[in-house]
């Protein structure tokens, strides 16, 4: 008698444990097709209720209302590219170095280390990219 009641529990926490990992499948699931439906169904609505009325007038390039000049499509030199990434770059990595300096007190040595080869990876990744002439700013 006391097997059956030792055993009753322990099927009893097997079947909430497993009707909660179903839950989590569940879960997941309601957010996919919610986030799937939801878009689809915003841009049907929104193409449903716009106007649609095309003209020759509409159809052409507008440049800040003047007339448009030249080609369209024109070759940039790669380093401006190369020159917006190195920017992009070392901006979002300043972004790393302002929690540490608002609790740098708090967080103690080993953390002033690990900033500090943080800090020089980046002095690396600077000189090569200078050293690369990536930072030269000609048009030629």
């Amino acid at each position: 008698m006391t097997k059956r009641h030792e055993s009753a529990p322990n099927q009893q926490t097997e079947a909430t444990r497993v009707e909660n990992y179903a839950n989590n499948y569940v879960m997941v699931a309601i957010f996919i097709v919610l986030g799937i439906l939801l878009p689809v169904a915003a841009l049907t609505i929104g193409r449903l209720l716009r106007p649609h009325k095309p003209t020759e007038l509409k159809k052409t390039t507008y440049e800040s209302g003047n007339e448009p000049v030249g080609v369209g499509q024109v070759r940039f030199n790669i380093r401006y590219y190369l020159f917006a990434l190195m920017f992009v770059i070392f901006d979002v990595e300043t972004v790393f170095l302002y929690p540490w300096a608002v609790a740098y007190n708090k967080l103690g040595l080993f953390v002033l280390v690990e900033m500090i080869i943080f800090a020089g990876m980046l002095l690396v990744g600077l000189l090569y990219a200078w050293k690369k002439k990536v930072l030269k700013w000609n048009s030629v």
